[in-house]
């Protein structure tokens, strides 16, 4: 079974900094995109960052130039940089991948179980 373990997450002042990391376990057999992804409490869920395979790199406008998202592909892991956090980036995160697994021709979707970010004074 595929598991999507999340951590990194914790209080902080505004202008601190949280790694996040996610690492994917199981019977997989390679991963594709895998990203970021946050809900605050009456806003829609949102992607902050996403990496292709092949490192390419995407980020929601609000985070560009603060936050850095990269891979190990041989751990199976995505990792988070947040720097100079604002109290608008409070919210749960969650990891998700789409990855292959053993036995599968086609690539599926997993989420971790989220791990709070709160920015705060």
């Amino acid at each position: 079974q595929v598991q999507l373990v999340e951590s990194g997450g914790g209080l902080v002042q505004p202008g601190g900094s949280l790694r996040l990391s996610c690492a994917a376990s199981g019977s997989i057999f390679s991963m594709d995109t895998m990203g970021w992804y946050r809900l605050a409490p009456g806003k829609q869920r949102e992607l902050v960052a996403a990496i292709t395979s092949g490192g390419i790199k995407k980020y929601a406008d609000s985070v560009k130039g603060r936050f850095t998202i990269s891979r190990d592909n041989a751990k199976n892991t995505v990792y988070l940089q947040m720097n100079s956090l604002k109290p608008e980036d409070t919210a749960v995160y969650y990891c998700n991948a789409n990855l292959k697994k053993y036995s599968y021709s086609y690539y599926s979707s997993y989420w971790g179980q989220g791990t709070q970010v709160t920015v705060s004074s």
